[in-house]
Formats: structure tokens, sequence, C-alpha cells
């Protein structure tokens, strides 16, 4: 596993930054008017979930993505203050577990401090290498840690899939949009 505590000082369109990040001629954008653009975009709602010491932990994450098939990576952000990512940075392996239209709950429960996230009524079971997954899902996606990688306030955290599959539920997935869990309308 790579671990980077920096990105690349250029755009993407290999422009210089300067030293806060801004491309040159850029403004700053407030906390608010970022949150609400990005608000509108519709993300599918996933819990990423590991194992370490035997203390199952889970987080609800809407930045998941694929990032390459050779060799088979996915990816997500944590926010770097959150209790669940010292777990999830130190555990080597985590599952993201896709969740459905009807499990609103469930992405509200492991969005919440202060609770037992696996205790009733959430439903889960181990899987291969001791990750905890969760029932009624979608799909799961078992990875190995790849890649850690400091941006801004949260951490990037790129997994080598080692398994995946559908897991015969198959429901519209669950969406976040505009502050709300929503569903998919064909």
């Amino acid at each position: 596993m790579r671990r980077s505590s920096t990105a690349g000082a250029t755009t993407g369109e290999n422009q210089p930054t300067s030293p806060g990040g801004t491309p040159p001629g850029a403004s700053e954008v407030s906390q608010e008017q970022f949150r609400r653009a990005l608000g509108e975009h519709a993300a599918g709602v996933v819990v990423v979930t590991a194992t370490f010491d035997g203390d199952p932990v889970g987080v609800t994450a809407t930045s998941f993505t694929s990032v390459s098939l050779e060799p088979p990576l996915v990816s997500f952000y944590i926010d770097g203050r959150s209790g669940t990512w010292p777990v999830i940075r130190d555990a080597g392996a985590f599952a993201v577990n896709t969740l459905a239209e009807d499990q609103r709950d469930v992405a509200a429960r492991f969005a919440a401090k202060g609770v037992d996230r696996f205790a009733p009524p959430t439903r889960w079971h181990l899987g291969p290498e001791g990750l905890p997954l969760l029932d009624g899902v979608t799909a799961h996606v078992l990875c190995r840690t790849h890649d850690l990688l400091a941006v801004g306030d949260h951490w990037l955290v790129v997994g080598r899939v080692a398994g995946a599959g559908a897991t015969g539920h198959e429901r519209a997935p669950l969406l976040y949009h505009r502050g709300r869990y929503g569903r998919f309308e064909a």
C-alpha cells in the first residue's frame, strides 16, 4: 500500500496553482456556495465497512467511484476528522456496500455520530477476510487498501478490488441529492 501526503501542484490542464491550490485569477468560493452547487449533483450512496482488532466500523459515503479496470481500483473520500478514519486507515482492507433505495435508514445510521452503527436494527454478517457486510444491499465490493492521499480536509482512499458481486437484490439504487436521500426514476 502506498501512502501519499500531498497532491500534485498542477490543475487538470497542467496550469500552476497558487500555494492555496487556486488557479491564478480564480476567486475563492464560500463553503455554502460550494455545498449548494455540489448538492445539484446526484450521487450513489454506499457504506464503507472495515474491521480492526475485531471491532467493525462503517461510514456512509457518496464519493465512491471506479478508478481503473486494470488493475481494478475504486475510491472514496473520508473526512480526516471522522472517528472512523483511523480504523479504515489502519485496517488494510475494506468493503463497499451499495445501498438500495429502501435503505435510507441504513445510510442515516452510518452517517450519525455517537451510535453503535452495527447494533440492531442493522443486519450484517462477516464476509471474507472478516469484513463486515451489510445485508439487503445491491452489491458488495471487497478491497485491499492500495493508496491513501491527503486532499484538503479529507483523505482519498483507493482500494484494489479483490472481490465484487451483485447480491441478487435487484432494486433501484439509493441516491443523495440536495441534502436528501432519494431514488432513481427511469
